[in-house]
């Protein structure tokens, strides 16, 4: 599956449902993001079950802000609607492989029962 332009009006209707949405925050600017964009659409045409959104930061500066995105590109894993990862750093192939796999592998009862922790 293509990529998803992510933007103020679609970002909470597209990474609150169930399943697993990767956000990559970048800028036309950015040579990382650029290096980084074919791994992106790559691994999106390997996992159709996934949503792989795109943030153009400039044009959607307010969800940098939201998020505070100081360093771009940055990636993000949502699951379930719970942001379960967020780095600044273009990966490489294996790495945006392997953080799919632990992702996919994640005890969401776990990770929804360690947030309510923190939460008091």
């Amino acid at each position: 599956m293509a990529t998803v332009e992510l933007t103020t009006a679609n970002f909470d209707e597209v990474t609150s449902g169930d399943g697993i949405v990767l956000v990559d925050f970048w800028a036309d600017w950015c040579g990382p993001c650029k290096r980084f964009a074919p791994v992106y659409e790559r691994s999106s045409e390997k996992h159709p079950d996934i949503v792989f959104g795109k943030v153009d930061t400039e044009a959607q500066q307010e969800l940098g802000a939201k998020f505070d995105i100081r360093s771009i590109p940055t990636i993000m894993a949502i699951r379930d609607g719970v942001i379960v990862f967020a780095q600044p750093g273009a990966l490489p192939e294996s790495a945006l492989e392997n953080l799919i796999e632990q992702v996919e592998a994640l005890d969401m009862d776990d990770v929804r029962k360690q947030l309510a922790e923190h939460k008091h």
